[in-house]
């Protein structure tokens, strides 16, 4: 469910993360590259440094940013899903802070997506990380008490939609995304970051509000097709349900990460072999899609990088299949589920000081090139062992194979690839491939492979 943290673990706004949406029209992220790396409390200088040194370099289309909005004073990561105003003005960074990252991203070639919420302000009172004093019903200059819900009591029943969608999530002041002034403001809030060039939207805790006040707000931007990726956590028999929201853009589908967790961990890769829609997903057109997030990799619904091969094997898999847009979640070593980032979201290298740079594991990164190689190419030539071994090809463009078994595999692959020398990209290992689009290989245990068109050497 939403954010259904307890008051008392912290007032954090578990607004399960994950970014991409693209249009209504398009619903996947428009160009020719769509993974995000979302680079989770990362401070903008770092992120833009990282959008030069990585991001682009990998192929990467797009990093996700955590909320830049001044919010609630502390170190916890869920400050900055309490916000107090709409001024630039949180952790990670000041707004000339935030425009140089954004101007970085777009000369490596990557464009930029916000975590923006705009469901609920904060649920306390005090000095904002910019200077703003607020109380929870009031924001001088932005919102007052007739802004909010009537509701001012949590939600406790996601069987009701009014309750869901009015109440409390969590304690946090719930905004009256209903009425006028509201919107105009939230769409304010949006537009201004268009006017620093940002390419697009994570919308948190976008259950919780009514799709057409979401449709309202996004109408009013200067580009109403922007990219628009909502959080809506599935819940079986719920009355908020994800497809609800595909109108406006993307959805990130939850159950995509929550059933990989199960597979990779207890069941047989072969049952992967009609992922997605075949298990009834959100259509992968407008589908966002994720191992973990910054939320779940810390309720314990999804794998996580504590979770080792299982964890990376998973990515290989989201970034090797032809479903749904990826989102790569890139964070920090955490024992304390409400920890906030190490040195206050500055990243001085990755693999230092709790940085766990998911984004740029070699496993991970190399299958960016690969996932941009073969997009548009369907699922050909499957093979299983019945077990956890597979493999599987994108048409002519690419070819992956998976043992997650416990022993090495041995074995011949049939593909659609032309005859020729290719590049393993997880390992750095050439592929030969014959005259009947034939390849012998040796996978250890845990291992993959990844060959695609216009990759031949290592």
């Amino acid at each position: 469910m939403a954010s259904s943290r307890p008051l008392s673990g912290a007032l954090a706004l578990a607004a399960a993360a994950v970014v991409m949406a693209p249009t209504a029209v398009s619903a996947a992220p428009p160009g020719t590259k769509d993974v995000t790396a979302v680079l989770f409390e990362w401070n903008f200088a770092s992120v833009a440094k990282e959008c030069t040194n990585t991001l682009g370099p990998a192929g990467y289309g797009y990093v996700q940013v955590s909320p830049p909005a001044e919010h609630i004073q502390g170190s916890q990561w869920w400050t900055s899903y309490q916000p107090v105003s709409y001024k630039i003005a949180g952790r990670l960074g000041d707004r000339a802070a935030f425009q140089t990252m954004v101007n970085t991203c777009h000369a490596a070639g990557v464009k930029v997506v916000v975590d923006t919420v705009v469901n609920h302000m904060s649920a306390g009172s005090g000095t904002g990380t910019g200077g703003s004093s607020y109380t929870k019903y009031d924001y001088p200059g932005l919102y007052s008490s007739y802004d909010f819900d009537d509701c001012t009591s949590q939600i406790t029943n996601y069987a009701d939609r009014w309750n869901v969608q009015h109440c409390e999530l969590v304690g946090l002041a719930d905004l009256d995304t209903g009425e006028e002034y509201v919107r105009k403001t939230v769409a304010g809030y949006m537009n201004d970051l268009l006017t620093l060039g940002v390419d697009g939207f994570r919308i948190d805790a976008a259950k919780h509000i009514d799709t057409a006040d979401l449709a309202d707000i996004k109408s009013r931007l200067t580009n109403p097709g922007v990219y628009w990726k909502q959080e809506v956590i599935y819940g079986s028999g719920e009355a908020v349900q994800p497809t609800e929201y595909t109108g406006n853009g993307d959805v990130q589908e939850f159950r995509y990460a929550y059933d990989l967790k199960r597979v990779f961990n207890n069941e047989n890769l072969a049952y992967l072999k009609n992922y997605g829609e075949g298990w009834g997903y959100l259509s992968g057109s407008v589908a966002g899609v994720f191992v973990d997030n910054h939320d779940t990799e810390r309720n314990g619904s999804t794998l996580t990088y504590k979770d080792g091969a299982n964890y990376t094997l998973a990515n290989v898999f989201m970034l090797a299949y032809p479903y749904g847009a990826p989102d790569i979640n890139s964070g920090y070593e955490w024992s304390d589920a409400d920890a906030g980032p190490p040195d206050g979201g500055a990243v001085s290298a990755c693999w230092q000081n709790g940085w766990k740079c998911q984004h740029a594991w070699p496993e991970i990164l190399r299958m960016v090139a690969f996932r941009n190689a073969t997009r548009g190419a369907a699922m050909t030539d499957w093979w299983d062992n019945g077990g956890d071994a597979i493999a599987f090809g994108r048409g002519s463009k690419g070819y992956v194979a998976i043992n997650h078994e416990s022993s090495s595999l041995s074995r011949t692959y049939q593909t659609s690839l032309a005859a020729g020398t290719y590049c393993n990209v997880q390992n750095n290992t050439t592929v030969t491939v014959n005259g009947s689009g034939q390849f012998t290989a040796t996978l250890g245990a845990d291992t993959a492979l990844a060959i695609y068109t216009g990759r031949s050497s290592c």
